[in-house]
């Protein structure tokens, strides 16, 4: 019984509003003792022509007698309903333990095709901590929208064209040794393409002689694409030794490069709709009268560019997904990118332009680090990952902590803390990478989350043979049984909230409160002590059964593996 919807049908057929009016009008309390819901009757005074505290007085008469409302109170001109707190907690954990991992799950996107675009390193560059924001963000909201019955391709728009590539040829061609290469491709990759914006500050025609290479390389040129070729083979093999690290999957890697032969017809739809116009050499789109700069189709040399690749590649997951929401899960100052080329699809009349939606995320911050790969100074993810592991196994062996696998425990709790660590705020706020914070398995972290399951866990690892399956949960009626079950049922509207706003921190806030609660209903309700009587003592372990259940669930969106002891 889903009891806010219950109090709303009530309002609607005593009030004879529109159920949507009374839907949108009825509130949570910012206090518990206020009540659980809250509705205002000052909409009423007109139609009832009379003051809303004698409407609500009226109202609250009417109401008093419903099995499922332990009260209602009329307080000036609003209706303060609290529910059977007995019939609410059975009815809701009942709910949650029949449902299992089905709890909160939707079928909103039934028939719906979500498709999200994140990681998208760039080939023959290193994978480093910025990356996985957007591969951690990207990775959330894909499994949301999984969970709320959406249709979701994960899509890894790898960074494989562009004039870098001609770059890279260059310094191969002049430095590059294919055996040191083979050995340690990333590393050895990234050394000559430094080295190669280090001598191009002394000799500018290496500039022009990395262009010419990467015309070769548009033109088909054999020895040109065959080094390309080797070298996204090399990077995609570094790439996926991080990927299942993470525990990250794609439907598909299809890059920039995978566009290059679909621009052509870009080009000549934006300039059959009179959209083109030359701008010093190069084509562009006006885009002056939306205050932004022109968007560029074609540079001065007739080469493609950046957003050029973009419209074709929406364009044919236009005409491939028919896609109900097209994601693109990049950094903040690709704003302007993505308004510009969204803008363009418009003018060119594609209908579902509205529907592509740029998901922007702020910066890494790390003392001293500047992680730009021009001049090599970079933080490398694995490195990261890593010591995140090493660093937990330390803590565990310190704390003396009995574990059956301390490997398999160390590594998903060091990856789940560095998880939750992008994932713990609203995406557009910069991060501040502290080891301190990450690991702490008393603040908000995952190590907290994941030792609240694994405390859960070994509760009901201690009862195993105690017959909790048809427990009377109205044996445990407490102030904090009642706040705990309250924030269990929330777990559906968490996960809603997040993907309406592209957000998982939404289910991080939410299950990161939910453990706050069961630890204090712990506390404070015993259950395994030999004075508890046997059906409280069940009914208690209901509570943690679905409780359990439901921090599995929320950690697996954020794409936190749980433990089952810490």
């Amino acid at each position: 019984m889903d009891f806010k919807e219950h109090i709303i049908d009530k309002l609607t057929e005593l009030t004879k509003l529109d159920r949507g009016t009374v839907s949108g009008a009825v509130e949570t309390p910012p206090d518990e003792k206020l009540g659980d819901l809250a509705f205002p009757c000052f909409p009423l005074a007109k139609v009832m022509r009379k003051a809303p505290p004698l409407i609500a007085q009226e109202l609250a008469s009417q109401l008093s007698s419903d099995e499922l409302i332990d009260k209602v109170d009329a307080v000036g001109g609003y209706l303060n309903f609290f529910y059977n707190r007995a019939a609410f907690i059975n009815d809701t954990v009942s709910a949650a333990r029949s449902a299992g991992d089905g709890w909160g799950r939707s079928d909103e996107g039934s028939g719906k095709t979500v498709l999200v675009e994140y990681s998208s390193p760039n080939i023959a560059k290193p994978f480093h901590i910025g990356h996985l924001f957007s591969t951690a963000v990207g990775n959330s909201l894909a499994k949301i929208y999984k969970f709320l019955g959406y249709d979701v391709q994960s899509l890894n728009h790898l960074g494989d064209w562009g004039t870098q590539f001609g770059k890279l040829i260059c310094a191969y061609k002049r430095w590059g040794d294919p055996e040191v290469i083979e050995k340690d491709p990333i590393n050895e990759l990234l050394k000559i393409y430094v080295r190669f914006h280090e001598e191009a500050e002394k000799d500018p025609s290496l500039d022009d002689e990395a262009r010419e290479y990467f015309k070769r390389l548009e033109d088909g040129d054999e020895e040109a694409t065959a080094l390309w070729s080797h070298f996204r083979e090399l990077s995609l093999k570094e790439f996926n030794r991080i990927y299942d690290m993470l525990g990250v999957k794609f439907d598909s890697y299809n890059g920039e490069a995978f566009y290059s032969d679909k621009m052509d017809e870009v080009v000549q739809i934006l300039r059959d709709k009179g959209l083109l116009v030359e701008s010093g050499g190069a084509m562009v789109v006006d885009l002056s009268d939306m205050d932004m700069p022109p968007c560029m189709i074609l540079k001065s040399d007739g080469a493609t560019i950046y957003a050029t690749r973009d419209i074709a590649a929406a364009l044919y997951r236009h005409r491939t997904y028919n896609f109900y929401k097209n994601i693109y899960v990049v950094g903040l100052p690709q704003s302007l990118h993505f308004r510009q080329i969204f803008e363009t699809m418009k003018r060119a009349g594609w209908e579902w332009s509205k529907d592509c939606v740029h998901v922007g995320f702020g910066l890494v911050k790390l003392p001293g680090k500047n992680m730009s790969t021009r001049h090599g100074d970079v933080i490398f993810l694995e490195d990261v990952l890593n010591e995140s592991i090493e660093k937990t196994r330390a803590i565990i062996e310190n704390n003396n902590s009995a574990v059956d696998d301390i490997d398999d425990v160390s590594k998903k709790i060091g990856i789940g803390a560095v998880l939750y660590t992008f994932l713990k705020n609203s995406r557009e706020k910069d991060i501040v990478f502290s080891w301190e914070s990450m690991l702490d398995f008393d603040g908000e972290s995952a190590p907290y989350c994941m030792y609240g399951y694994a405390r859960g866990k070994s509760i009901l690892r201690r009862a195993e043979g105690i017959d909790y399956s048809n427990a009377d949960l109205t044996k445990s009626v407490s102030d904090d049984a009642y706040t705990l079950v309250k924030q269990l049922e929330l777990f559906g509207d968490a996960v809603k909230d997040a993907a309406a706003k592209y957000e998982p921190f939404y289910v991080t806030r939410y299950v990161t409160n939910l453990v706050k609660l069961f630890n204090k209903f712990y506390n404070t309700n015993p259950i395994m002590r030999d004075d508890v009587p046997e059906d409280v003592k069940k009914a208690r372990l209901a509570i943690v059964d679905a409780v359990c259940t439901v921090i599995r669930s929320a950690l697996a969106l954020l794409g936190i593996d749980v433990v089952e002891s810490m």
